[in-house]
Order: C-alpha cells, then sequence, then structure tokens
C-alpha cells in the first residue's frame, strides 16, 4: 500500500515532482544501458557496428514506441477506474488490457520479423552496415512480447502512482545489462547480437520484478469472472490505446524517412546522429518521466470530478517542466561534445568527422527542447484527460513537419539542414496540443458547471 499515491489531495507540485523524480531515475537507467550498448559497441567493435544500431533505431523504435504507447494508453482507464474508487471496473480494465496486449504482442513480434529486411532496404542502409542493423533488430523483435509485458506491467504500477517499483526495476536491469554487455559483446565476441540479447534479458528482469510486485496490489485481486471478456471495456481500451499507437507509427515512419535522407550522405553522418540519439534519450527521459506523472495525475484527478486541481495541475507543470528543459539544455552544450566522444573510436580524420556532426546535432536540439517538454506536458494532460485523438492528430503533423524540414532544409543548408528536422516536428505537435488541451479543459468545465480554478482553491483547500 504505501507505493500507491492518491493524486487527488495534496500539492500538484510536489505530487507531480515526486512521482516523476524516481521515474526519472529509471529512465535515465534504461537510457544508461541503452547508452553502454552503443559505447560498448562502438568501442568493441567499431564505428560500422555502431552505424549499424543507428540505421536500425527507427525500425526498432516503430515497434518498441507502438508497444510503449498502446500500453500507456490501455493504463489510462486503468488510472481513472482508481481515481473514481471504481474497484471492479479497474479490475476489469487490468484483465482486459492483459488480453489485449498478449495478442498484440505476438501480432507485432511475426509482423516485426518479417519486415525488418524490408524495412532497411527501403530505407537505403548502406551494404557495410546491412547485416549487423538486420542481426539487431531480429534479435530485438524475437524479444516483442517481453518488451510488450514489461511496458505493461509499469503502465499499470504507474496508473497507482507507483513511480519506485519501475525504478527499482530498472536499475536492476540495468546492472544486469550492463554485466551481460560486458560478457557478450566483449567476452563472447558475439558483436551488435549480443547487445540486443543483453538487453532483452534486461528487461525480463524488469517485468518479473514489477510483476512481483503487482501481485502483492490489494486492489488487483482477480476472481476467474474479471476474466470474461467484456466488449465494452475492449473497446474502450482499444479507443484509447490504438490512437496513441498510430500517433507514434506516423512519428517512427517520419523518423524512418529522415533516416533514409541521412543514410546516402555516408558513415560519418549516420554515426554522429546514432551517438547524438543516444544523448537525446538523456534528453528526453526527464520529459517522458514528468509526462507519465501529468497523465497519471490528470486521469485520477478527472476521474475524481476534480477539475480544479486538473486546471491547476497543468500550470504548475509546466513550470516545472521548463526549468528542467533550460537546465538539461545548458548542461548538453557545455559538456556534450566530451560525452559524445565516448561512442567513437576511429581514425583520427573519421573521428573528428563523425564528432562534428553529432554534436551540431546536439546543439541544435538543445536550443528547442523547451518545445519538446512542452510536447509532452500537454500531450500527457490530455491523455489524462481520455483525449487520445489530439495526440494522433499532432503525430500526423510531427509526421508532415519532420518530412518537410528533411527534404527542404538541405536544400539551403546542406547535411546541416537535417539537424532541424526533429526541432520542427515538436513545434508542429505543440500547435495542435496546447490549444486543445485548453478548449478541452473549459468545455469539461462547463459541463460539470465548475468555476474556474485560481491558486490555493478546490474543494479540500490542501494545495
Amino acid at each position: 500500500m504505501s507505493r500507491i499515491k492518491d493524486m487527488t489531495v495534496g500539492s500538484p507540485t510536489k505530487l507531480i515532482a515526486t512521482f516523476a523524480f524516481p521515474l526519472i531515475l529509471g529512465n535515465l537507467g534504461q537510457q544508461l544501458y541503452m547508452i553502454v550498448d552503443a559505447i560498448i559497441v562502438g568501442q568493441g567493435v567499431g564505428v560500422e557496428a555502431l552505424a549499424s544500431l543507428g540505421a536500425s533505431d527507427w525500425i526498432y523504435w516503430l515497434v518498441l514506441w507502438t508497444v510503449q504507447a498502446m500500453t500507456q494508453g490501455f493504463a489510462i482507464l486503468v488510472t481513472q477506474k482508481f481515481g473514481a474508487g471504481d474497484r471492479q471496473g479497474l479490475k476489469q480494465a487490468v484483465t482486459m488490457s492483459v488480453m489485449l496486449c498478449t495478442a498484440m504482442g505476438i501480432l507485432f513480434t511475426a509482423v516485426s520479423l518479417l519486415m525488418a529486411r524490408p524495412m532497411l532496404v527501403l530505407l537505403k542502409t548502406p551494404d557495410n552496415i546491412f547485416d549487423g542493423a538486420l542481426s539487431y533488430l531480429i534479435a530485438m523483435f524475437s524479444g516483442t512480447l517481453i518488451v510488450t509485458a514489461y511496458n505493461l506491467a509499469s503502465a499499470i504500477l504507474r496508473s497507482f502512482g507507483d513511480g519506485k517499483t519501475p525504478l527499482i526495476a530498472m536499475g536492476i536491469a540495468a546492472c544486469t545489462n550492463i554485466v551481460l554487455d560486458l560478457l557478450f559483446v566483449m567476452g563472447f565476441h558475439w558483436g551488435i547480437t549480443g547487445a540486443a540479447v543483453a538487453t532483452l534479458i534486461a528487461q525480463l528482469i524488469s517485468f518479473l520484478y514489477c510483476l512481483l510486485v503487482l501481485r502483492r496490489n490489494p486492489y488487483l485481486r482477480f476472481t476467474k469472472a474479471d476474466w470474461r471478456p467484456d466488449a465494452t471495456v475492449l473497446l474502450t481500451l482499444m479507443k484509447l490505446g490504438f490512437p496513441l499507437a498510430l500517433q507514434h507509427i506516423l512519428i517512427a515512419v517520419g523518423g524512418m524517412v529522415l533516416q533514409s535522407v541521412i543514410n546516402p550522405y555516408g558513415v560519418e553522418l549516420v554515426a554522429g546522429f546514432t551517438a547524438t540519439n543516444k544523448l537525446y534519450g538523456l534528453l528526453e527521459s526527464s520529459a517522458i518521466s514528468f509526462g507519465f506523472a501529468i497523465t497519471t495525475y490528470m486521469a485520477q484527478n478527472y476521474g475524481a470530478g476534480r477539475m480544479d486541481r486538473v486546471r491547476l495541475g497543468i500550470r504548475r507543470a509546466v513550470v516545472l517542466l521548463v526549468g528542467v528543459a533550460v537546465g538539461i539544455a545548458v548542461l548538453m552544450i557545455a559538456v556534450g561534445k566530451h560525452l559524445l566522444r565516448l561512442f567513437i573510436s576511429a581514425a583520427p580524420e573519421l573521428e573528428a568527422a563523425v564528432l562534428d556532426s553529432a554534436y551540431s546535432y546536439l546543439f541544435v536540439m538543445s536550443l528547442f527542447l523547451i518545445i519538446l517538454y512542452l510536447l509532452f506536458a500537454y500531450r500527457s494532460a490530455l491523455q489524462g484527460l481520455g483525449n487520445t485523438w489530439a495526440p494522433l492528430l499532432s503525430g500526423f503533423l510531427e509526421f508532415a513537419m519532420r518530412i518537410a524540414v528533411a527534404y527542404t532544409f538541405p536544400a539551403f543548408l546542406g547535411a546541416y539542414g537535417l539537424f532541424f528536422a526533429e526541432p520542427g516536428a515538436w513545434l508542429g505537435a505543440v500547435a495542435v496540443l496546447i490549444p486543445t488541451y485548453y478548449w478541452q479543459v473549459r468545455r469539461i468545465c462547463r459541463q460539470q458547471a465548475l468555476p474556474n480554478a485560481t491558486e490555493g482553491s478546490g474543494p479540500t483547500g490542501t494545495h
């Protein structure tokens, strides 16, 4: 019970920050073992192997982000039922989510394995890194059910306000992954495939720990009747989860189009993008964590009918996220080049070219980082309110902007123009999400006949 957090009472700032903090540490742990993968591959195998990782990134993210978004969408209903105090509805939301994720995990595994080679061909992957990228994708896609199980378990835990369990699970997994990376890649010389196997074993350990904690949750005492398929609940979950999944498919496809534009520029630019994309996880990890906290906060309070706390919460969240974004951007601009060197091992001339591309990309993204954090704040808030269609629309705009910038800016700026594709996508999404959020909140408040919330107001007076 101590890990379950009721976010319908108490200071929104404290609730969001304290919930996000362990998630930030957990995400940093996840980024750590992804970075370790890249460092060990880049240093132990070489620049071509590092480029193979980069060439496979967007294809793997297509599946990973789809799974993450789908499970996050399913968890919205769990969170709302918890906030409303509806135990039976909560249990049905969990069991139906498990059924859907099992079916979708099997489907994703089959489809992803079939599409790995054609997608690498479609992205114009250079011949010298093609086989490495394919081996990595086959290994990772074979473990799609593991990734799905972990993401659903962690999403359900977050629904209860539990950010500690995912942190502990990720810490155990990060340590396991580092040890296995060294063993499989450096010891057994399994190359890029060894890094993939190490990552999947780490994910399996994360899931098993989360499952152990979930089994102890007093809200999740299931009966045989709870597992009986319920068409209404299944349809509700699909309405919440599938638009988010489609949104992330669009984002990933846009990224793959960008990768196809990058690949013909050669191994130096591909490796530079790969090195920066590994650090990009660090840029984004706090935003993801705050996003989870905001979604949980919003869904619990919306389920409880507390729109006064919803409106106050977004104001506090925006202040938090802007401050964090500025701090991370300054840090990356100051020390980013030193961090990027960890990923690169090559002849001096090649290393200098890769490092120059990588830092230029990192610098551009750091300048626009506030926009990315605002994107997560408002997208997560809308998801907590049960609106997954506005995030889907923002995904279409992200897709369009990413491609438009990738194909037009290089004509004026050369390869440097490619570095603006991600910030351009962020701008397109924010242009939809911010006005939609305020429109929806006003509409809900009118329906509930609630007055506008002010600082320190609310039925409990605990703000």
